[in-house]
């Protein structure tokens, strides 16, 4: 299994569930388009919070990358504002984006 693939299906679910507050907290549906891995929904906006696999279109914030830069961001989050400032991680919501950092660490 891909460390892209493991985040989504494993450890990012298993981190909402032990964190109820974290939906509260970020208030945002993320979309996750990974050229190369696939795309997956974060919904951390209302009472059901989870990750499924393929985009939602009415997502608040797009992040879009290559795996490669998906797995420079797994393992190093701080990477994130560098990565985005070379263009290899695109979005449409700054604000939103920033908050990756209470998902990822």
């Amino acid at each position: 299994m891909s460390k892209t693939r493991g985040f989504f299906d494993e450890y990012l679910p298993a981190k909402i569930s032990k964190n109820p507050d974290l939906s509260s907290t970020v208030n945002c549906v993320y979309r996750f388009d990974i050229e190369g891995a696939g795309s997956w929904t974060v919904n951390l906006k209302d009472g059901n919070p989870g990750v499924t696999e393929g985009g939602d279109v009415d997502a608040d914030c797009v992040i879009t990358c290559s795996e490669d830069a998906f797995n420079t961001l797994l393992e190093n989050p701080a990477k994130g504002a560098q990565l985005f400032f070379m263009g290899k991680i695109k979005t449409n919501n700054v604000g939103a984006a920033m908050n990756l950092s209470k998902i990822l660490g």
